[in-house]
């Protein structure tokens, strides 16, 4: 579920389109049998990093957390984006979100692509198009992605989209891949001329 904070002033766009023929559209209703099934068919890749992924959800508990999902968007704290391909309309293959749970000014990128997809680019993709989208909202000044350190791939990401490491700090272990360590990745925002 996510988690509520202050708003944000201002919403991102609820469709994005980044290059790559992949499409970031905000979580809703018609899409929660897509993403049910998504999760459901990569949960051996997303159980070690995720702890929600320790068991399959439900038809029911992922509508429920749509729902929740749809409310914070509307409340300016979490904006919930899945991820499909152009080639592929209606399937879901991952989810993006910016998240308000690390403090005032600031964003914090969430993300999972399923195992079929991964290795593409579309995790870089789609963490970039978020990155512009959190910058593009008022009173938005840094973007962080949060990972384990041995989540090498979440971390590649970062590293890729210019992220700078600004420091590792202990984190209780939640999933069974954690090592009870979190790489804090920072970019903020770089001043108009």
């Amino acid at each position: 579920m996510p988690t509520l904070s202050s708003p944000t002033p201002g919403r991102p766009p609820e469709l994005l389109r980044p290059a790559g023929g992949i499409t970031l559209s905000r979580r809703s209703p018609d899409r929660s049998l897509a993403l049910n099934a998504a999760v459901r068919a990569n949960l051996d890749h997303l159980r070690p990093w995720l702890e929600w992924a320790a068991e399959a959800p439900s038809t029911a508990r992922t509508a429920e957390l749509t729902e929740a999902g749809m409310a914070a968007w509307d409340a300016g704290t979490d904006f919930i984006y899945l991820v499909g391909l152009d080639a592929e309309p209606g399937r879901v293959i991952g989810s993006f979100g910016l998240h308000r749970r690390i403090g005032p000014g600031a964003l914090e990128i969430g993300y999972w692509v399923g195992t079929d997809h991964v290795g593409r680019g579309i995790a870089t993709t789609a963490a970039r198009a978020l990155t512009g989208a959190a910058f593009a909202l008022p009173g938005v000044h840094r973007v962080e992605i949060h990972c384990d350190p041995a989540n090498t791939a979440s971390a590649a990401v970062a590293r890729r989209l210019g992220f700078r490491l600004d420091r590792t700090v202990d984190a209780p272990v939640r999933a069974p891949g954690e090592t009870g360590r979190k790489q804090i990745w920072v970019q903020e925002r770089r001043p108009t001329p």
